[in-house]
């Protein structure tokens, strides 16, 4: 048994805190950084929002997340998490986002895929695990694919970014994937 599961070589991964919604409101003012987290208007949103989606997530019963934090100091770099948990069926959504540029292409990422994946195979007992992404976020369907998630299907034209139309690739892991990988 491994004591902490959740810490790696360059990160930890913890309970999100009251103030990191101000940290998070300064990534959301990067509309690139927006634009890579999925669909919608790319609007930012005040501390004060940001905290009162972090109180509703905490109170769910089919959301996990976590802060992404240098192993050094304090500081987050990100978040990850899992939502629409149907327990029953042992599958998940995820979403990882590591916000400001300054920490990008450090492989932050990576290590956090790892080490959520671990969590949610070993220890959430899942069994599936689903992401989107969108098809211009090279960089993410990487990670991804490196990480062992194949593409499961296409959402085709399903975001308009600039006047023009781009598909929404659907990922997903199994648990038997995950562990072949792992063991090998």
């Amino acid at each position: 048994m491994q004591e902490n599961y959740l810490r790696g070589k360059q990160v930890r991964l913890t309970a999100i805190r009251k103030d990191d919604a101000s940290a998070m409101a300064r990534w959301e003012e990067d509309v690139g950084f927006l634009r890579l987290q999925g669909t919608n208007i790319a609007a930012p949103r005040s501390a004060a929002q940001i905290a009162t989606e972090l109180e509703r997530i905490a109170e769910e019963s089919d959301s996990v997340m976590f802060a992404i934090r240098k192993l050094e100091g304090d500081e987050i770099v990100g978040t990850v998490g899992f939502y629409e948990i149907e327990w029953a069926n042992g599958s998940a959504w995820m979403g990882i986002g590591i916000g400001d540029r300054k920490n990008w292409g450090k492989g932050y990422g990576a290590e956090t895929v790892r080490l959520i994946l671990r969590h949610a195979f070993d220890e959430m007992n899942l069994h599936r695990i689903s992401l989107t992404v969108i098809e211009y976020n090279a960089r993410a369907i990487a990670l991804y694919e490196r990480a062992g998630f194949r593409r499961e299907g296409v959402f085709r034209e399903f975001g308009l970014r600039d006047g023009r139309r781009y598909d929404l690739l659907l990922y997903g892991l199994l648990r038997p994937d995950w562990a072949a990988r792992r063991d090998s």
